[in-house]
């Protein structure tokens, strides 16, 4: 007996019958692609979930960073009027001659532990005096004519303002100086 007959009818190349409901090689090959495409399509949606979840992980930690720097805001706006008080208390301390002296040491080492403590904490205090005029970081309450110092420029601060790590917490009030007038010729 021959186990492999290579002649007759047995030898045409074997071909899957159309009708015997196996699938086409061609339908086997579409299918393959449309899988393939699928596949891609799914990892291309993977890695934009993967950048995305990276993108919003890096945002949050900014966030978290940005809350924790400026957690202490409230605190340290409310700090600035103890801070205005030393101040003023110091100036008028300093008037009142050597019956005040020790009074105004203290004072001025509360004061210099008070602004110590905020510039650890970004705090930093804006006395402008003599700088431009910036309506970012100051507030203009006058304009005075004056010789003394440039126009546009502060010519004295009523009041300090400060920032938290560059963000303004108060503006400083300033007297702006303006070109004095000039008197019309008799």
């Amino acid at each position: 007996m021959n186990d492999h007959p290579h002649t007759g009818a047995d030898a045409a190349p074997e071909a899957a019958p159309q009708d015997s409901g196996e699938p086409s090689v061609a339908a086997l090959n579409a299918r393959i692609a449309e899988l393939e495409a699928e596949a891609k399509s799914a990892r291309d949606a993977q890695l934009r979930a993967l950048a995305e979840m990276e993108n919003t992980r890096r945002r949050l930690e900014r966030d978290a960073q940005t809350s924790l720097k400026f957690a202490n805001e409230k605190l340290i706006g409310d700090l600035l009027a103890v801070c205005d008080s030393l101040e003023l208390g110091l100036k008028a301390a300093a008037d009142a001659g050597e019956d005040g002296k020790a009074l105004v040491d203290g004072m001025q080492l509360t004061w210099r532990q008070m602004m110590s403590v905020l510039e650890k904490h970004g705090v930093k205090q804006l006395d402008p005096a003599g700088q431009p005029f910036n309506p970012d970081f100051h507030q203009a309450m006058t304009m005075v004519e004056s010789t003394e110092v440039a126009p546009n420029h502060v010519l004295s601060v009523m009041q300090k303002g400060y920032t938290l790590h560059e963000r303004l917490l108060r503006p400083a009030m300033v007297v702006v100086a303006k070109a004095p007038s000039v008197a019309p010729n008799p």
